[in-house]
């Protein structure tokens, strides 16, 4: 009899999918600069974890800031910092090129992983390196079609892609974190760092962090309260009854679903000639992710 999967579970994907989708098209709709988006996203999450992680993770807290798991309290510094880059690359892509498109590249998150692994000297499958070639060949096409476009959108092209690098190295360096720190624990200093590294940046580039106007505040708050919070910890909510592997194919779904709001809501028609690459793009992700069932793999980062 085929394992049925709960309904608690599946709820909770489709919800989290429905949350994260929202993240790209609220991004391009903002009119506000996309650090300073990642900035205020942070910061309201950081605002909600912080007093629910003291209350409950007051002494582990502690212990990762000062005291015997400040190495693994040190790695969550460091993710921290690489989600810093993630959101400053990909959120800034989103405001250059299409929101499928950026949503696409950004998806590579596993590509590079693997090849981080390569780089610590693992041996990949040979059907990971199949899917690491039709991801790089989907993005090639991807990429040449908006160069026919515009350096605008070629430029973004180029963001999504080092968020996806950036992405793959907030993972790995998140997993060194979590091999003992709670997930509440990780994410507070984890988020807190990102959020202080984004300040840092925007203070001194003299990027604006206030006077938006009010349908921007609303944009950046339902991006914190949906695609930070939502969407991330229904994903961690399901990962009791589902596997990392299945949850990194059901988050492809990002990239339908964004381009679906981005063309309601925005008027965002997909770009024809990059179609092709799209899907050549994504079916590479979806077979580097199934050839890593073998082994432990995490969720890639989304929206």
């Amino acid at each position: 009899m085929p394992h049925r999967l709960p309904l608690a579970p599946l709820l909770a994907l489709i919800v989290a999918v429905l949350a994260v989708s929202t993240s790209g098209p609220l991004i391009a709709f903002a009119a506000a600069p996309a650090l300073a988006i990642a900035f205020w996203r942070n910061t309201i999450a950081v605002g909600l974890l912080t007093p629910f992680a003291a209350l409950r993770r007051g002494p582990e807290l502690r212990s990762a800031v000062s005291g015997e798991k400040r190495g693994q309290g040190g790695y969550s510094v460091l993710a921290g910092a690489m989600l810093a880059l993630h959101f400053g690359t990909w959120m800034s892509s989103a405001q250059l090129t299409t929101v499928a498109t950026s949503i696409a590249l950004g998806c590579t998150q596993p590509v590079w992983a693997g090849l981080i692994a390569v780089g610590q000297g693992k041996r990949l499958p040979l059907t990971t390196w199949l899917g690491i070639g039709l991801a790089v060949a989907g993005a090639a096409w991807t990429t040449g079609a908006d160069f026919q476009v515009s350096g605008a959108a070629l430029w973004g092209d180029v963001l999504a892609v080092l968020g996806g690098m950036a992405a793959a190295g907030y993972v790995a360096l998140g997993e060194h974190a979590r091999t003992s720190l709670s997930t509440t624990t990780y994410t507070t200093i984890c988020y807190a760092t990102c959020a202080l590294v984004l300040l840092v940046v925007c203070l001194s580039a003299g990027i604006p962090l206030a006077g938006f106007p009010d349908s921007t505040w609303l944009a950046i708050l339902a991006i914190a309260l949906g695609a930070q919070l939502l969407g991330h910890s229904m994903f961690n909510y399901a990962l009791h009854a589902v596997s990392a592997t299945t949850i990194s194919l059901v988050t492809l779904l990002e990239v339908p679903g964004a381009a679906l709001l981005a063309w309601l809501w925005l008027g965002q028609v997909p770009r024809a000639a990059a179609l092709p690459g799209m899907a050549l793009l994504l079916a590479g992700v979806a077979v580097v992710v199934l050839a890593g069932t073998r082994r432990p793999a995490a969720a890639r980062v989304a929206g």
